[in-house]
């Protein structure tokens, strides 16, 4: 059976919005709406031609009857459903010529009966692309979360964005391209034309994830690819700073921050436990959000959990000590050797409030948890803000998914 022979190539607008029809490549319209092969069950290379078309047809009107159902009149319903419920029948019994009877009446039934939509088209790209946003936010809300790792709080385990000065040329633009796309890593190359002074640094994001710098300076401003703090700390890129003519403002290369993958659902069937590398917000955790600009809001910080409620912690450069033993776990011990870029657990002077000598002891609260960087000479962590309380952990770091450096991969 092939009705519709005449129309198998148009497309629906060519052969009227009410239509229903099956041609060769499979594709079916019906009220407007438009079913394309890949929303076809498989029927099998050996099935009938007649057959896989009926099928095509029970399966297009039973969407179009789903999508339509609410708007449709008791009797209206009844209709299109007796002439589904008889297409079936029909292909149950492998009648060609019933199947013939069957089909026309579920074509006649819904063109007579499903309103005519002329902008099906869009219609159909707008819902898939609702229903993609829609799984996208799901798929973050209650699996996997992206997260830019925004300090070096965590070196060696997890890198934040880094800049280092070069002497060398600049690389050739394809190598620069590769090196961003593997490494991650972008080269600036910025010279003073005229002899200027530097008035500020103005930060901004674009499409909320590319971070820039406008340096201001007396004889204009340049925008720099990398955010303020890395060109203040690693370039000495700062307020009052004088460059003369040809002297170089910025030569080298900025290394973005590892991106992660937050695992958010293993928190919702078992506890955190000491020495995972863990994520949450700072809402409500006071000595971080006075430092923060209000505008922002709370921030993501990620940290390794050292301490659970019921651990008393002590830290006795290098190590940590966890309810008076040395700290025991894997991760916890790679800190302590001091070696392969880890210096160990350091006892940090003013302003920190906890584990400042190596005498002291903190017993972590019921409901909360204690942070550590890895990077503990270079880490505001528990030691200056305090605990975090258990309901702003967001989930567990997991992946790291780019740069695909030696530290893509898994997280430990």
């Amino acid at each position: 059976m092939m009705p519709h022979r005449e129309y198998r190539d148009k497309p629906c607008d060519d052969i009227g919005m009410n239509s229903l029809m099956v041609g060769n490549t499979g594709k079916i319209c019906i009220g407007g709406m438009i079913l394309f092969p890949w929303s076809i069950n498989f029927m099998g290379f050996f099935t009938p031609r007649y057959i896989k078309q009926a099928h095509n047809l029970l399966e297009g009107a039973s969407k179009t009857l789903h999508h339509y159902r609410d708007i449709l009149r008791p009797e209206q319903l009844l209709s299109l459903e007796e002439s589904i419920t008889g297409l079936r029948d029909g292909i149950a019994r492998k009648d060609q010529s019933a199947l013939n009877e069957f089909s026309r009446v579920v074509e006649e039934r819904f063109s007579s009966i499903i309103p005519a939509n002329p902008h099906s088209a869009w219609t159909e790209n707008i819902e898939a692309l609702v229903v993609a946003v829609a799984l996208a936010i799901g798929f973050q809300a209650y699996f996997l979360k992206p997260f830019k790792i925004p300090t070096g709080s965590m070196q060696p385990t997890l890198y934040g964005m880094t800049g280092f000065s070069t002497s060398g040329s600049t690389p050739d633009p394809l190598t620069r391209t590769m090196d961003f796309i593997r490494l991650g890593r972008t080269h600036l190359d910025l010279s003073a034309s005229t002899r200027e002074q530097v008035l500020g640094l103005n930060e901004y994001t674009k499409l909320n994830f590319f971070t820039f710098t406008d340096v201001v300076t007396t004889a204009g401003h340049h925008t720099i690819f990398a955010p303020r703090d890395v060109l203040a700390r690693d370039f000495g890129i700062r307020p009052g700073r004088v460059y003369e003519a040809g002297e170089s403002i910025v030569h080298g290369y900025v290394q973005a921050g590892d991106q992660v993958f937050v695992d958010r659902i293993t928190y919702q069937f078992s506890t955190p436990k000491s020495s995972d590398v863990f994520v949450f917000t700072t809402k409500g955790i006071r000595r971080i959000e006075m430092g923060l600009d209000p505008a922002l809001g709370s921030q993501f910080y990620i940290k390794r959990l050292a301490g659970v409620p019921g651990l008393t912690l002590r830290i006795d450069s290098p190590n940590l000590y966890i309810n008076g033993s040395l700290a025991s776990a894997p991760q916890f011990q790679r800190v302590m050797s001091a070696e392969n870029g880890y210096r160990g657990y350091s006892n940090p002077g003013y302003p920190a409030q906890y584990l400042t000598t190596p005498e002291e002891t903190f017993t972590v609260p019921s409901h909360s948890f204690f942070a550590l960087g890895d990077n503990s000479y270079n880490s505001s962590d528990s030691r200056y803000w305090g605990i975090v309380p258990e309901h702003n952990v967001i989930g567990r770091g997991f992946f790291v998914y780019w740069p695909f450096s030696s530290r893509w991969g898994f997280i430990h």
